[in-house]
């Protein structure tokens, strides 16, 4: 049985049409789709593109049973407004312009009474498509509403990749296919990025290739590994550091290498001669022996692609952990070689014009910038948090579900139940987000409309064309933000009074890209640069031409830095020199001696598909995985509830008594909506939105916690 349950590309079935186009939602995979299209205008199976070199034929098991979600019973199809208490679910029907009509009038009123930053347009990535998903930036800098720092999800791996590169781009990912060793480092891959896997394994059958699996626990993906590292949560820096020291102990250094690629390479190797596996061991939880076998592979095996992911961005230390994995690279020359080298994104490849559709020569740099993650703290009115500056009391909110993925439940719940703040919600689903708001409004799915789409954990843009007609009352985001506009009287500003087609054209004609009459017809457009400039053998794109062993992590630029006004953030001074261990993060202790990772489900994609049956049954219910020894320790057996808390909350949960867990270490799989928990309190009661040094981000699998057997 194929591991990752792939569904292959297989042809369909004669009577049906077969549509082209991308997946939509916020992997890194962004696969290339063929979706069977009936005679009546109905989607059935959808498959990965045989065609497209990443994607190879290879999609998960959830997006290929796509038309489940598209025809769901519980699928939003009028517009709605609230009829009763808040959370109260009593929803009256209205039309499309009563809708947009009172959203508009409740929008006119905040400015009037406090100013326009008290509305704040918030979104992320239900849809990576760049014209449904950016458009509401339009109408923010249009009306000079409040600005959105998007921290929840990339922003400490991506610095700690580029404070060591200085850009977001590495190998070719489909070298993952011809190397001698993948080190999959911080990501299930088998649960969450399946083509990693796919050409993973293609190197493991045609090469003999080894495959190791760095993480936290025995997931999915663990369990092919050729070699399988679990450490504890938030010591990947040590372990990348032993590896370093071996490597200049026993000679797997490239010192020609660094001598020409790298900026102190000397202070590096003085930096880490104190790093050694027995140091590291004492931290990470591993033993000598695995840290030095581990050193001994990719020392030995100049052909090792370091693959490395999302999970370094969920923990405080990540940018420093990030950093230091990369490093790794640097110091055994693996960049040197197809097949060799670290890669987490190409997301800087593509250089995709996005000017006009997000309106950015309209931005305001003196309107407050607020953090996503920071929802909680910002609807509580937290000074801190709102930039000592008014309360935000109207909100637009598309693609997320903040009421659900969030970090510090408590305080986003008690935001969103104030009654002088409207929000309106434009979904596909009646989330949680939605039954708290005032007005809420139908959106499309993405094979019902048009939008371009790029791929940072691959290298093809991808065109995704309206296939099937979307419900009759049902409406896209661009077509919200439209109407909005002339109804805020900012229509006639740049940008506007585009349909998507024609916006996907205009960004791609200013990018110097084909147009969308080539896309339709060739599907995608591969961006990955020539070896030279994907393996930095041009020199590494800092100004100095140098990897950085020591990184700015202040004054560097990021793809997502923080604005001036905002700063550097988090405990950004304790940031070390050199790649090294910085305890940034939630030790357990004598009150919280367990440490939570709330780590993603196979079959969920966040808070999406977790409204489908299937992905449902597959998961079964809300659990948290805990290690036999502590079960006995704290009288719990299998299947009993437990309660977990530290000084955020505490909620309860069922107890899942699992090896694939080490002692002290509580998984909990999944991002469930709070309703399917115990109490109707879900994980992220648990989580914290501090920011994450030096520029932002959410550390939501980084929590110290108690754990007891609830009594109750």
């Amino acid at each position: 049985m194929n591991i990752a349950t792939p569904i292959h590309a297989k042809s369909s079935k004669p009577e049906n049409r077969v549509g082209h186009t991308a997946c939509p939602h916020d992997c890194p995979s962004t696969c290339a789709l063929e979706v069977d299209i009936s005679e009546d205008g109905r989607i059935g199976r959808v498959r990965g593109a045989n065609d497209h070199t990443y994607t190879s034929g290879v999609i998960c098991a959830k997006v290929a049973r796509y038309a489940e979600r598209l025809y769901h019973p519980d699928r939003l199809m009028h517009p709605l407004r609230r009829a009763g208490a808040k959370g109260a679910g009593q929803w009256q029907q209205i039309s499309w312009d009563d809708a947009l009509d009172e959203i508009a009038e409740a929008f006119v009123k905040s400015e009037a009474r406090d100013g326009s930053e008290a509305i704040w347009p918030y979104f992320y990535a239900g849809t990576m498509g760049w014209v449904q998903r950016d458009s509401i930036d339009r109408l923010r800098h249009a009306k000079r509403y409040s600005g959105f720092f998007s921290s929840i999800c990339t922003n400490p791996a991506w610095t700690g990749f580029t404070m060591a590169t200085g850009t977001l781009r590495g190998p070719d990912p489909r070298e993952m296919g011809r190397t001698d060793c993948v080190v999959i480092w911080g990501t299930n891959a088998v649960s969450t990025q399946i083509n990693v896997m796919t050409h993973a394994i293609k190197s493991r059958k045609e090469r003999g290739a080894k495959i190791v699996v760095i993480d936290i626990y025995d997931n999915p993906t663990m369990k092919q590994a050729d070699m399988a590292l679990i450490v504890r949560p938030g010591t990947d820096a040590a372990l990348a550091c032993a590896v370093m020291h071996i490597a200049f102990r026993d000679g797997y250094a490239d010192r020609a290498y660094m001598a020409r690629y790298a900026d102190d390479p000397e202070g590096l190797e003085a930096h880490l001669k104190t790093k050694t596996p027995q140091w590291a061991a004492a931290i990470t939880g591993l033993s000598v022996e695995e840290i030095e076998a581990f050193a001994s592979l990719v020392g030995t095996t100049k052909k090792t692609f370091f693959r490395l992911g999302y999970g370094f961005t969920r923990q405080r230390n990540g940018a420093v952990a990030m950093h230091a994995a990369a490093s790794i690279a640097t110091v055994l020359g693996s960049w040197q070689y197809e097949g060799g080298g670290a890669f987490h994104s190409n997301s800087d490849i593509f250089r995709m014009n996005s000017a006009e559709l997000t309106g950015r020569s309209m931005k305001d740099a003196d309107i407050r910038m607020l953090d996503q993650s920071q929802i909680g703290r910002v609807l509580t009115g937290d000074p801190v948090a709102l930039r000592h500056r008014g309360p935000v009391t109207s909100m637009l909110i598309q693609n997320t579900n903040p009421a659900n993925i969030a970090p510090e439940q408590r305080l986003v719940r008690r935001g969103f139940a104030r009654n002088d703040l409207f929000v309106a919600v434009h979904e596909q689903f009646m989330t949680e987000t939605a039954e708290i708001a005032d007005i809420v409004i139908p959106a499309t799915m993405f094979v019902e409309h048009d939008d371009i789409y790029r791929a940072g954990g691959q290298n093809h843009i991808l065109l995704g064309p309206k296939l099937v007609e979307p419900p009759p009352t049902v409406r896209t985001n661009l077509f919200v933000i439209e109407e909005l506009a002339k109804r805020l009287g900012v229509a006639d500003r740049p940008g506007f009074g585009f349909t998507a087609r024609e916006m996907v054209d205009r960004i791609l004609e200013s990018s110097g890209l084909p147009d969308y009459d080539h896309f339709l017809e060739h599907k995608w457009f591969d961006r990955q640069p020539a070896f030279e400039e994907a393996h930095y053998l041009n020199g590494f794109a800092h100004p100095d031409g140098k990897f950085h062993f020591r990184p700015d992590w202040i004054n560097q630029p990021a793809p997502n830095k923080p604005p001036a006004a905002i700063g550097a953030l988090g405990p950004h001074a304790a940031l070390p020199a050199f790649p090294d261990q910085v305890d940034v993060i939630e030790v357990a202790d004598i009150e919280h001696p367990f440490r939570l990772a709330t780590s993603p489900a196979r079959n969920f994609l966040n808070s999406s598909f977790s409204e489908t049956k299937t992905s449902r049954q597959k998961e079964g219910r809300p659990e948290v995985m805990i290690n036999p020894a502590d079960a006995e320790a704290n009288g719990i057996a299998h299947g009993d509830l437990v309660r977990i808390g530290n000084s955020r909350g505490d909620l309860r949960i069922h107890a899942r008594i699992t090896t694939e867990v080490k002692s002290g270490v509580l998984i909990a799989e999944g991002l469930w909506p709070n309703k399917a928990h115990v109490d109707g309190e879900g994980i992220n009661v648990l989580t914290g939105a501090d920011p994450v040094a030096p520029y932002g981000g959410a550390a939501v699998h980084d929590n110290k916690v108690w754990l007891r057997r609830d009594a109750a």
